[in-house]
This record gives structure tokens, C-alpha cells and sequence, in this order.
């Protein structure tokens, strides 16, 4: 005999308004995303003079709408793959490139400067996605590379080689945290994956020099970045976390000499030469911020 309507209408909205807490108490927790932004590495972003430096690039304007579009797209796959909630910290010259009013409204926005070296960033959240990161300086067909700035050659923590990329894969690493997507050129996917191997990556374009290459349309690299995010986050169980061991030693070599430059003498800080400074500390955490307030 069937069931009376009632009944089982009654169940299935018995089991919805308990579904949440049957998620949590199979270790389904709501999980907190960081996205870090930049601009470099953004759809067809190739020019640094003409398109980068903000309110006086000629195109900015247009690529203020490139790197939201890209955000947007990373958040709604992120959502869709079981993110609980989505933290965008906009980390391109002074934070203030990402469109408030055209981003997804479900965004916690941190923006402007100074930011603190950590980003913020703590153990509460379960991975880090990058969104319009660029590979590190000197790197072979990469669009636009740099580390940090223009004028840093070299990055190495305890003799490995890093940029940007490297040294915020290992940040999160220092609290627990995966990185788990990377949205960027083809060198920058690379280096990515060097560090985290089974991460996700959406190339959006392939250099074939420092200012020049081939990009994908905003809207076929928007499709991209919200499949990739998606996996990425349905599949975050399987990325580990980026770890360093210490003692940690971050060595930094610039392009010139820093004579124009005041340095913060501090124990563990130390000038190897005129282009060289080396910074030491117990963990990646204290010797990267020492780094971080040079």
C-alpha cells in the first residue's frame, strides 16, 4: 500500500532541515577559501606599462574587468565544489583593482595597504586558490615575470629557488593550508606545479616572451577557471599542504645595489654583498616575515 502524500513530503523535509547537521557530523564542515589575486597573470594581460599600473595604465580600466571576471569564475566553481565560504584578497599595487560592485556578492573582500606579511591568513582555512599569479623572475617565456618587485633577481628558501608563487604556497603551508588551484600563464602553472603536483591549473595564456603570447578569450578562461576551481575543491582532501622544515633560510639577491635603500638591522639579517641579503629564523614563518619587513 502507498504511503499518504503527507508522509512522505513530511520525511523529505524532515531529512533537509537535517542534512547540515548529518554534513558536520561526517567531518563535512563548512571549508574557508583564501583566493589571492594579482594582475599579471590575468587573460590577456601582456603589457605592464599599458594595462598594470593602476589610474594610469591607458587600459586598466579594461583589466580591472579581466581580473574580476577571472574572480568571479574561480568563486562560483569554488562554491559549486563545496566551499563554505570565500575570502579574495586583491594583492596587486596597493589593493584596489578588484570591482566591488561586479564581484560575486557572496566575497569577503580584503583590499588596500598596508597588509599585514601573513595576509591574514590562519589556520581556519582549508585551502589557497591564486587567481592572475605570474611565474618568478627571469623565468623563460613567462608573461611578465617578477618576484615581488622589479628589482629582486633571486628568491631562494633553504637553497630552493621561489617566487611569488613559491613563497605563498609555502606561506600557507606554514599554517596548515593547502594551495590547491592556480589560475595564470602556462610558466606559471609550471612552477606551480613543481611545488604541488596534483593541483589544479587554468592556463589562460602561453607566453613566447616577456610581453607577448597567445591568451584564451576572457570568456573561454572564465569557463576554465570555474571548472578547475570546482575540481579543485572537490578533490582538496588529496592536496597536502607545502611545508618547510627548519632552520629556514631566505636568500635574496637584487637586481643592483640597495645603496639607495635603508635596511632594518635585526638579529638573524645579514648583507652578504652588495646585491645579497640573507634572513634566518627558526621557522619559514619568522624568517619570512623578516624578509617581508625589508
Amino acid at each position: 500500500m502507498a504511503k499518504p502524500f503527507y508522509r512522505v513530503t513530511s520525511t523529505l523535509a524532515f531529512l533537509l532541515a537535517l542534512w547540515p547537521t548529518l554534513v558536520l557530523a561526517q567531518g563535512g564542515a563548512p571549508k574557508k577559501v583564501f583566493v589571492i589575486t594579482d594582475l599579471e597573470g590575468v587573460d590577456g594581460i601582456f603589457d605592464f606599462n599599458l594595462q598594470c599600473i593602476p589610474d594610469k595604465s591607458p587600459r586598466y580600466s579594461e583589466s580591472r574587468k579581466l581580473l574580476t571576471a577571472e574572480v568571479n569564475a574561480a568563486v562560483k566553481g569554488l562554491y559549486e565544489g563545496g566551499a563554505g565560504s570565500v575570502v579574495v584578497y586583491d594583492g596587486h599595487a596597493g589593493g584596489h583593482n578588484l570591482l566591488p560592485f561586479d564581484l560575486d556578492s557572496r566575497v569577503d573582500l580584503l583590499a588596500g595597504t598596508p597588509v599585514p606579511p601573513t595576509l591574514e591568513l590562519d589556520s581556519s582555512y582549508a585551502a589557497v586558490v591564486f587567481i592572475g599569479l605570474h611565474a618568478m623572475a627571469g623565468t623563460p617565456n613567462a608573461i611578465l615575470p617578477h618576484s615581488y618587485t622589479w628589482d629582486i633577481e633571486n628568491i631562494w628558501v633553504n637553497g630552493k629557488k621561489v617566487g611569488e608563487i613559491g613563497g605563498r604556497v609555502m606561506l600557507a603551508g606554514s599554517f596548515g593550508i593547502p594551495a590547491i588551484m592556480l589560475a595564470g600563464d602556462h610558466a606559471a602553472c609550471e612552477e606551480f606545479h613543481q611545488l604541488v603536483p596534483q593541483g589544479e591549473c587554468a592556463e589562460v595564456k602561453r607566453g613566447v616572451g616577456p610581453a607577448a603570447g597567445f591568451t584564451l578569450t576572457s570568456s573561454a578562461a572564465c569557463a576554465l577557471i570555474e571548472k578547475k576551481a570546482r575540481q579543485a575543491m572537490r578533490r582538496h582532501a588529496e592536496i597536502k599542504p607545502y611545508t618547510v622544515k627548519g632552520p629556514v633560510k631566505v636568500k635574496v639577491e637584487l637586481v643592483s645595489s640597495p645603496s639607495a635603500r635603508t635596511f632594518t638591522q635585526q638579529p638573524g639579517v645579514e648583507q652578504l654583498d652588495g646585491r645579497t641579503w640573507v634572513f634566518r629564523g627558526n621557522d619559514l614563518l619568522r624568517a619570512w616575515l623578516k624578509f617581508s619587513s625589508f
